[in-house]
């Protein structure tokens, strides 16, 4: 259904018409019949000098201080200024990781949909729900009038402390970049453009403008930038975010070797970089790489504004640089469809949008103990108590700038105080859904039947463990807020949580923890509660989805895409590179564990994680069986997913290449979501990418892969693997 229509879109629309009722010679790039090149290439050249710098800087779309809210802003996080002159519509850029965000209320009262964080969509393991997921925030963003997501974040999670590890897809380079990429196709399949973001080694928040990430180059390729460039050739995104940090001495936004070698020359990547807000230091970025400076008022000065023009006149900067930067922000315009098919602003149908959040909650909730199949809770229990979490308010979300608020603002926002920058984003946001805003509470009062749901918030150990003892089950709830802009010190539960769950599990052994968190957290109390779910932070359906869980009315099919550690003393860097430093004060984040991130590093290093990555538990079995493996240019492997349970369920077995020419390794070279029924047998047949199987030669530039018998197991985790085989394969030389 339609809703009523802007002035601005009106305008669009009567540009876009006027443009299309001219003849084609008088504008040849509106010609559809053409390649977005040649037809990006057609209209840059009638830019003048000052239209073209005009397209490579923008401000924060938002009114703040002594800035006004740009003319024809939606007001969001960019905005780019269009040209009538040449019918090239405004770039309205919004932060968009997990829903479309209302930075500082800019558009008073607009709530969206949000989907479950980042992680939650990794431990689906499903890159059809990864598709619909992007199409359905593309949609509600072209629904709002933006045309550009700033989405798609690939970063690996390389510490579990990262405050932005939630908006992320975990830590193996295939997964991430699988889901990545799906993600950003399924934003762009509604014809708005999605960025891939932070390029590159964004690994943590902690002193993110001064921390230079330190790398070898092979191990680069290997690792982080092999899932941005499985990302971008699954994906194709109109535009590729550099980060605010250094990587090996240069800032990533000036980095010539990420940007000119790496993504434009090695990739053939077609579409432009952005900057970060407030990632621009100098002019010369340009020369570097970066094609447009986003949030100009950030950085101080507007380096592509005024500056960039100087440059240019005196020869500093080629004029023929310049015009490369505007085709590629024309080129991905006409190649997502900008021109074609301008957004028009639409009612969004909320309740069906938050049915697919749903979807994805569900299937990336993760069962990570269930001792003497506590879970499902019986329905009709005397007496369940619900403990902690605000799980009457709603369910958590992450802070920062993906941060989406709910429609009709509905959820409690509970200030957590600061100072700084970003102070004014250190809140937590709790969903809740439905037409009256419901809540786990209500949610697990809902299936609960005839029995009695008490609840206690969790403020008293005292109060909680009365209430525990008097129950039959114990749900308690317990939250780990994450937000941008600062890391976790360590992996406990704040607020005293750890010791709550140890109190109330004492009282009551038939304690389940639903854990709310941003990563993997430590579980001292592991050993005492009977059952532990992580439901990450479940979206816009989340309370719904978790209740359906713990009842079973619908499998526990989720699995980590992160390891979740003893401590974090099992992790390279246990000290926080740069915590404690000043504002100011340049220091390396050194990476000495290369390409082995997470469960690899476990494997090298024999360590034995509290729960491995992959892991999941099912309320039905799962076996594997009839392994062939077949060699050549690269690995094929099929084998047999038999549900030996008594119930439908669905699982996602994963396949490692395990041995290397007689070396041991572990990388996940292949995985795939299935759905059975009782008894039912499908054959998985699954084909390595080249890449996975070869090392990086950074002399040569090349991917290599040597000659001999290369072993993969198949299995339920990085660390339960069933079936084992091996098979041989060719010596190749691969395009980086």
């Amino acid at each position: 259904m339609i809703a009523k229509t802007s002035t601005a879109v009106l305008a669009a629309l009567a540009l876009t018409s006027a443009a299309s009722a001219q003849a084609p010679s008088a504008k040849p790039w509106m010609n559809p019949k053409l390649s977005p090149d040649e037809r990006a290439a057609l209209l840059d050249k009638k830019l003048t000098l000052d239209e073209r710098i005009g397209l490579l800087h923008g401000p924060m779309a938002i009114a703040w201080g002594k800035n006004k809210l740009p003319e024809g802003a939606l007001g969001s996080a960019g905005f780019i200024p269009g040209l009538a002159r040449l019918g090239i519509p405004a770039l309205q850029e919004t932060d968009a990781s997990l829903g479309i965000a209302n930075p500082g209320d800019v558009r008073p009262g607009d709530g969206a949909t949000a989907l479950p964080s980042g992680l939650a969509l990794a431990a689906t393991f499903d890159p059809k729900l990864a598709f619909e997921g992007g199409a359905m925030i593309g949609g509600e963003a072209r629904d709002k009038g933006f045309n550009v997501l700033l989405a798609g974040g690939a970063n690996l999670a390389r510490d579990p402390r990262n405050g932005r590890n939630f908006e992320y897809l975990g830590e193996d380079p295939w997964l991430a970049g699988v889901m990545a990429g799906e993600a950003i196709r399924g934003v762009q399949s509604r014809k708005v453009i999605s960025t891939l973001k932070h390029f590159s080694l964004n690994g943590q928040e902690t002193g993110r403008t001064m921390a230079n990430s330190v790398i070898e180059e092979g191990a680069h390729r290997e690792s982080d930038l092999l899932a941005f460039q499985i990302a971008a050739e699954k994906g194709q995104p109109g535009s590729v975010m550099c980060a605010y940090n250094l990587v090996n001495g240069d800032y990533s936004c000036g980095n010539p070797h990420l940007l000119n070698d790496v993504l434009k020359r090695d990739w053939g990547y077609k579409g432009w970089v952005m900057s970060d807000w407030g990632a621009v230091h100098a002019t010369d970025y340009v020369l570097k790489g970066l094609d447009q400076q986003s949030g100009e008022q950030l950085d101080g000065t507007t380096w592509f504004g005024a500056p960039l023009k100087v440059a240019v006149e005196k020869g500093e900067v080629p004029a023929a640089r310049v015009s490369d930067a505007t085709r590629r922000i024309l080129r991905s315009m006409f190649a997502v469809g900008l021109f074609d098919d301008p957004q028009v602003k639409r009612e969004i149908d909320y309740a069906a949008n938050a049915k697919i959040a749903g979807k994805v909650a569900r299937d990336g909730i993760v069962l990570l103990k269930n001792e003497g199949g506590l879970l499902p809770l019986v329905k009709n229990a005397k007496t369940i108590a619900v403990i902690g979490g605000y799980a009457d308010q709603g369910v958590l979300s992450g802070g920062g700038s993906s941060q989406v608020v709910p429609p009709g603002h509905k959820g409690a926002k509970i200030a957590l105080g600061g100072e700084g920058m970003m102070a004014a984003w250190r809140s937590m946001q709790f969903h809740s859904a439905g037409p009256i805003g419901s809540t786990p509470l209500a949610a697990i009062r809902k299936l609960g039947g005839n029995g009695q749901v008490r609840f206690d918030d969790g403020r008293y150990v005292a109060s909680a463990v009365e209430l525990a003892k008097g129950a039959d089950v114990v749900v308690i709830f317990a939250n780990q807020w994450m937000g941008e802009g600062e890391d976790a010190p360590d992996l406990s539960l704040p607020n005293g949580q750890d010791a709550l769950i140890a109190a109330v599990a004492a009282a009551n052994p038939k304690t389940v923890v639903v854990l709310q968190t941003g990563g993997p957290v430590a579980m001292p109390w592991l050993n005492a509660v009977g059952a532990v779910l992580e439901a990450w932070y479940a979206g816009a359906d989340g309370g719904e989805a978790i209740a359906d869980v713990l009842f079973g009315e619908v499998d526990a099919a989720g699995r980590l895409p992160v390891t979740f550690p003893v401590s974090i003393d099992q992790y390279p860097r246990v000290a926080a590179p740069g915590r404690g430093l000043g504002p100011k004060e340049r220091f390396d984040v050194v990476y000495s564990e290369g390409s082995d991130v997470g469960y690899r590093r476990f494997a090298a290093t024999g360590a034995k994680p509290l729960f491995p990555f992959g892991h999941g538990l099912s309320y039905t079995r799962f076996a594997y069986a009839n392994l062939k493996v077949a060699g050549g240019d690269s690995l094929t492997v099929s084998f047999d997913v038999t549900n030996t349970g008594g119930r439908v369920g669905k699982d996602a077995p994963q396949v490692y290449l395990v041995d290397r020419g007689g070396k041991p390794v572990q990388r996940l070279i292949g995985f795939e979501r299935v759905s059975l029924a009782p008894g039912e047998t499908r054959r998985v047949t699954l084909t390595a990418d080249p890449r996975l199987l070869a090392s990086f030669d950074p002399v040569a530039k090349a991917w290599r892969i040597a000659p001999g018998d290369y072993a993969v197991a198949v299995g339920a985790s990085s660390a339960d693997l069933s079936l084992k085989g091996a098979a041989k394969v060719r010596a190749r030389s691969l395009k980086p």
